[in-house]
């Protein structure tokens, strides 16, 4: 049930093409299959950090098991994937890692807990 939100103060061309790029990486990271991975992307957000509005990212990764000794190599490589598909600097980032009880995930009529 892995979540990936990116929410960013620029305009992307093509969010789809992100999207799929993203699912695959959070799939790949996680070690769970891309079929239970949901991306959300808001683009043209208003995000003001660091007293500015430069181009600058704010990240969700929930996952059920999130291990907390992998959590810094997710944020290197998070922060990586946004700065090589948009640009934007690791300084600029913000990332939100949350790892809910299974029976606080709901799916298909039931929760996972």
């Amino acid at each position: 049930m892995p979540t990936f939100k990116i929410t960013t103060n620029i305009s992307l061309q093509d969010s789809n093409q992100l999207a799929a790029t993203a699912s695959k990486l959070v799939a790949s990271m996680l070690g769970k299959p891309e079929l239970y991975v949901m991306v959300q992307i808001n683009d043209e957000q208003t995000l003001y950090f660091g007293g500015n509005d430069s181009p600058a990212a704010l990240l969700s990764l929930q996952s059920l098991g999130l291990p907390e000794a992998e959590i810094k190599s997710y944020s290197e490589r998070l922060c990586d994937f946004i700065n090589t598909q948009l640009g934007i600097a690791a300084d600029r980032i913000y990332i939100s890692f949350e790892s809910p009880p299974r029976s606080h995930w709901g799916w298909n009529n039931t929760t996972f807990g």
